[in-house]
């Protein structure tokens, strides 16, 4: 049985030693921690897991689950084979029927559509018995697993990477030492005031799910049992922190204030404090001590806070931001759904996303499994109306009537311009400008190569400028953006209104408009060139809310030496993402440019 002082549970263990962990865990408590996600390419580390879970688990068989799984597959259904042989409706059983006990494993989860998404996850909330393992292979930032599931699943293993040396077995699994803490896991305490602790640190590290905690809290209880503890101590705890709560953090846990050597003097007016032995005495007898101060603990003793913050900090990657970027992190701020032209539904070209009921007409393509699905529901009712009005239906023909017609449904991505809106002004150039161009040139320079149209807005002096209007041509871009002034005042609403003309005419030609504004956001010119903070703010909060309202997404990238609160509001008013990077070069800015605009909105 696994003790607290094994390499595996000590906080800042290597990634296989705390992937190993997570498949330990997540094997002593499936249900309760939902699963896994492993974003990893096929390879030796990830077969490596998937063995050494299968070892765990020799009584939960994998049941794969491939994500264009329609949902009579997966919920069940009518069966159309069985049905047209019997001549009767045949139904089926679904496979999350199926996988009660089981281990489902979702393949390519990063190409799971939201629909079966969110199937899997409405049978993880009502108790269904299964572990779920989502394979994730993206490579590129907006390729991920949909949000809604890896909410659900407790722990999400670093595997790419690994070398071959850092795949050690160590020692073989034993089933029976699950079996074990699995029985253990029923009487396992914690201290009463864990959970509150974790949802203190969750907020610290900037996650916004509830979920969260409560997950961190199953696993530090199931990290408990495993561990041969019948409470949670500080090694289950940290070992729950950094295998649940680190790998979720957006941002860093704030630094302990710094400790003040000299004590505080006392107030002049105090007086000396009585040292009599009469009062020393009563003292001694009726103080309570620190431990009855802080009142009896319902549920063991209290893990300290800076024991769980540590364990935080030493998991969190060096490479935090683009891991972040790279999950989507980034998302809009108001919620704002994609903009028009995103995805073109339609029925004559693109991928194919289903089938949906229609007539026969304008080009549009039949989908014959799904139309006779929906037909062979029906033959025994439709055989008897027949054989009633004196009609003879031909033995073995499938009776299809208009409304049983399924189309076939295409998805194609539309085209898009991204509108790079750059603060040219005297603040800007003096702290970030140089940056600010070289994470455009970047830009431009990928958007070239996926095909797409780039436009370029700069503002400074009393008005804003359209440098470029959309095009695909790289030379001209860089040659206007290497021309590119600065100084002057900040006529923040200028170039948002140029902006939004700009996303305007390309959403009128059937293109998708992204915004990247990247200011300091410290208006100081109003939308008519009269100088005045108090009405330029205003003006481009206006301005914001608008592009909002037409659903343009965005982004603004804080360039300014500190982040500032004034640049937070209006990406919040503008329905984008935020991002301060005080710090960053210009490759930074280019990758979170590239993927808070690639990410899922």
């Amino acid at each position: 049985m696994r003790d607290s002082a094994e390499p595996v549970a000590e906080a800042g263990a290597p990634a296989w030693e705390d992937a190993v962990l997570a498949a330990w865990l997540l094997a002593v408590d499936p249900v309760g921690l939902g699963g896994a996600t492993l974003r990893a390419r096929a390879g030796p580390a990830r077969d490596a897991w998937m063995d050494l879970w299968r070892d765990l688990t020799p009584e939960r068989p994998m049941l794969r689950l491939p994500p264009g799984t329609p949902d009579d597959r997966l919920l069940g259904g009518l069966d159309l084979a069985g049905t047209l042989a019997a001549g009767r409706p045949v139904r089926s059983p679904g496979l999350l029927a199926e996988a009660s006990g089981r281990t489902l494993v979702l393949t390519m989860a990063e190409r799971c559509p939201s629909g079966l998404a969110a199937r899997i996850a409405a049978a993880q909330d009502a108790g269904a018995a299964f572990a779920l393992i989502a394979l994730d292979e993206g490579a590129a930032p907006d390729e991920a697993a949909p949000s809604s599931l890896t909410d659900r699943l407790a722990f999400a293993p670093r595997l790419d990477g690994l070398p071959l040396a850092a795949l050690a077995p160590g020692a073989a699994p034993c089933p029976a030492e699950v079996v074990a803490a699995q029985a253990r896991l029923r009487s396992v305490r914690a201290p009463g005031t864990l959970a509150e602790a974790f949802v203190g640190l969750g907020l610290a590290l900037g996650i916004g799910s509830l979920r969260a905690p409560l997950l961190a809290l199953n696993a530090a209880r199931a990290a408990a049992a495993l561990f041969g503890d019948d409470e949670v101590g500080e090694a289950a705890a940290a070992a729950a922190v950094r295998l649940v709560l680190a790998p979720r953090a957006t941002r860093l846990p704030p630094e302990p204030p710094p400790a003040d050597d000299d004590p505080p003097d006392d107030p002049p007016d105090s007086p000396p404090p009585d040292t009599s032995p009469d009062t020393a005495d009563a003292s001694d007898g009726d103080a309570p001590t620190p431990d009855e101060a802080e009142g009896p603990d319902d549920g063991g003793g209290r893990i300290p806070d800076d024991v769980l913050v540590e364990a935080a900090r030493a998991a969190i990657p060096s490479d935090l931001l683009a891991r972040l970027l790279a999950a989507g992190a980034l998302r809009t701020a108001g919620g704002a759904s994609a903009a028009a032209g995103d995805d073109g539904a339609g029925r004559k070209g693109g991928r194919p996303v289903g089938s949906m009921r229609g007539a026969l007409r304008d080009g549009a393509r039949l989908d014959l499994i799904e139309t006779l699905r929906a037909a062979a529901a029906w033959q025994p009712l439709r055989r008897r109306l027949m054989a009633e009005a004196g009609a003879q239906a031909t033995p073995g023909r499938v009776l299809v009537r208009p409304d049983d017609f399924r189309l076939k449904r295409f998805r194609r991505r539309a085209e898009r311009v991204v509108i790079f809106v750059v603060d040219a002004s005297g603040s800007a150039a003096l702290a970030r400008l140089a940056e600010a161009k070289g994470a455009v040139e970047l830009m431009l320079a990928q958007a070239y190569v996926a095909r797409q149209q780039v436009a370029l807005v700069s503002f400074r002096g009393a008005a804003a400028e359209v440098l470029l209007p959309p095009t695909r041509s790289l030379v001209m871009t860089k040659r206007r953006l290497a021309s590119l002034p600065g100084g002057g005042g900040t006529p923040l609403a200028a170039g948002l209104a140029a902006a939004m003309d700009l996303a305007r005419l390309a959403k009128s030609r059937g293109t998708t408009p992204y915004l990247a504004v990247l200011t300091d956001g410290k208006a100081n010119i109003a939308l008519d060139g009269a100088p005045g903070r108090p009405q330029a703010e205003a003006d481009a909060r206006r301005i914001a809310q608008a592009l909002r309202v037409a659903g343009v997404r965005s982004i603004l990238i804080d360039t300014g030496n500190r982040p500032a609160q004034s640049a937070r509001d209006l990406a919040t008013a503008m329905g984008g993402a935020y991002l301060p990077l005080p710090r960053a070069d210009a490759r930074m800015l280019s990758a979170a440019m590239r993927s808070a605009l690639d990410g899922p909105g």
